[in-house]
C-alpha cells in the first residue's frame, strides 16, 4: 500500500520523520512538498526535498502537480498536512479514501482565530465533503482535540501527534551532566524570538525573585526580535535589558543575540535547565524536543502544546502556570535545591524524547496507526505519537 505525506516542505523538524517512513516502506512512501521552502522558517535548516528521491515537489513544475493530485486519489493512504488543501479535496471528491489530517490547534487565540479564512474554508470543506469519510486527526498540540470539538471535528477520531529531530549519536548525555553538575554557578537557558507569546520577560522577573533568596545560577538569552511572526508582537530587546537593568540582574542575567540551530544545540548542551515560557499561542514548540535531546532538564508552560505530551511533572522536567512568575520560582528553586533530582529528570527527558518521541517510533506508530485504522480497529498505541488523544481543558 502506497502511503503519501502531503505537507508544504520538507524542513528540518519533518525530513528526520520523512527518511524513517522511507526507511520502513520504500518506495511504498512518497512526501509531496506543496510549496517552496519559506526561508524564515527554514530555522537554518534546508530544503530537503532537492535530495530525498522520495520526495516529490508539486510546486515545481505542473506535470509534477498533476502527478501529485493523481498520487492523491489513488495513494492507500495519505496524510494532509500544512498548505494541502486542492490535494485533501481532490482525495474526498474522487476516491473517497483513507486519510488523516494533520495539523496544530486551531484555536490559539480563541475564538479570533475563527476569523481566518484558512480555518474558515477548511471547516466548510470538513462538513461537506470529509466527515462521512474514513478521515481521522493527528494533532500536533495537546490542546488540539479540545479545539476541534468546539468546532464539532473528528470527535472520536483524534490521535497524539507532533514534531520529532533525531538524536545525535556523538552526544553522552551521561558526561554532559556530569559536567554541567560539577559548576558552581547553574547555568539556564531560554531561547526563542523575542515575542510577546514567548514571554521572555519572566525568566529576568524570575531572576530578580532567585537572587533576592540568594541562589546561585546564570541565565543565557539566545534570540532576538528577528522578522516577528504573522498576528503576534515583537517584544523589543530595549525593553528586555531595561528590565534586567531595573531589576538589578545584570551580573545573572546575559541576552547573546542570534545564533544558528547548530550553535543554539551545543549551547543547550552546557546548561542545566531550559526555560519554555510561552502562553497558549505557542503551537507546539520544538524547542522544548531539542533542549530534552540535549540534556536540560525542562521547565515549560502548561499552555504550550507540547508540554502536557512530552513532560509529566516533576518526572522527566517541571510544569509550570503560564504567565505565573510565583509558579515558575516554585519549579526552578526545586531544581535548584535538588541537583541530583534535576540530573534524573534531565536523564528521563532524554530517554522519553529518543524513544517515545523519536522520529522511528512515530514512523512506526503512524503505519501501525493507519492499519489498524483501515483493519476496523480503534488504534493499538498505548502512549504517545498515535495514541489515542484526549479532552484537555485550558
Amino acid at each position: 500500500m502506497k502511503i503519501a505525506f502531503f505537507c508544504n516542505y520538507l524542513n528540518l523538524h519533518l525530513v528526520a520523520l520523512a527518511d524513517e517512513l522511507y526507511n520502513l516502506l520504500g518506495d511504498d512512501f512518497v512526501f509531496v512538498s506543496t510549496s517552496p521552502l519559506n526561508e524564515r522558517f527554514a530555522k537554518g535548516g534546508e530544503d530537503y526535498s532537492i535530495v530525498r528521491k522520495y520526495c516529490l515537489r508539486a510546486f515545481q513544475n505542473e506535470e509534477n502537480r498533476q502527478a501529485a493530485l493523481k498520487l492523491a486519489q489513488d495513494a492507500g493512504a495519505c496524510i494532509f498536512g500544512s498548505q494541502s488543501m486542492e490535494y485533501a479535496v481532490r482525495r474526498a471528491i474522487t476516491s473517497k479514501g483513507f486519510a488523516i489530517e494533520g495539523s496544530e490547534r486551531w484555536l490559539k487565540r480563541g475564538w479570533w482565530n475563527f476569523l481566518s479564512p484558512r480555518l474558515l474554508l477548511w471547516q466548510w470543506h470538513y462538513h461537506t465533503k470529509f466527515h462521512r469519510l474514513p478521515w481521522y486527526k493527528i494533532g500536533s498540540s495537546a490542546f488540539t482535540a479540545i479545539d476541534d470539538y468546539k468546532l464539532h471535528s473528528y470527535r472520536g477520531r483524534e490521535f497524539k501527534w507532533g514534531y520529532f529531530i533525531p538524536e545525535d549519536k556523538d552526544f553522552d548525555v551521561e558526561e554532559s551532566l556530569r559536567i554541567t553538575s560539577c559548576l558552581e554557578v547553574t547555568p539556564i537557558m531560554w531561547c526563542g524570538r523575542f515575542l510577546t507569546l514567548k514571554h521572555p520577560e519572566l525568566p529576568i522577573q524570575m531572576a530578580a525573585k532567585l537572587k533576592a533568596e540568594g541562589y546561585s545560577f546564570h541565565i543565557d538569552y539566545y534570540g532576538d526580535e528577528g522578522g516577528g511572526v504573522r498576528h503576534e508582537r515583537v517584544y523589543p530587546r530595549k525593553k528586555l535589558e531595561e528590565l534586567i537593568k531595573h531589576l538589578n540582574v545584570e551580573d545573572c542575567v546575559k541576552i547573546h543575540g542570534h545564533y544558528s540551530n547548530k550553535e543554539i544545540q551545543e549551547a543547550m548542551r552546557s546548561h542545566s535547565i531550559f526555560l519554555f515560557t510561552s502562553d497558549r499561542r505557542e503551537g507546539w514548540g520544538v524547542v522544548a524536543n531539542e533542549a530534552m535531546v540535549n540534556g536540560c532538564c525542562l521547565v515549560g508552560s502548561d499552555e504550550i502544546g507540547s508540554i502536557p505530551y512530552l513532560i509529566k511533572d516533576g518526572v522527566n522536567g517541571c510544569v509550570f502556570k503560564s504567565g505565573s512568575v510565583d509558579s515558575l520560582c516554585q519549579k526552578v528553586k526545586l531544581l535548584l535545591d535538588n541537583p541530583e533530582r534535576r540530573m534524573q529528570m534531565s536523564r528521563k527527558g532524554y530517554y522519553d524524547i529518543t524513544t517515545l518521541w523519536s522520529p522511528r517510533n512515530a514512523a512506526r506508530s503512524l503505519v501501525t496507526l493507519i492499519d489498524d485504522l483501515m483493519g476496523g480497529s480503534e488504534g493499538s498505541i498505548k502512549e504517545g505519537p498515535c495514541s489515542k488523544a484526549e479532552l484537555i481543558k485550558l
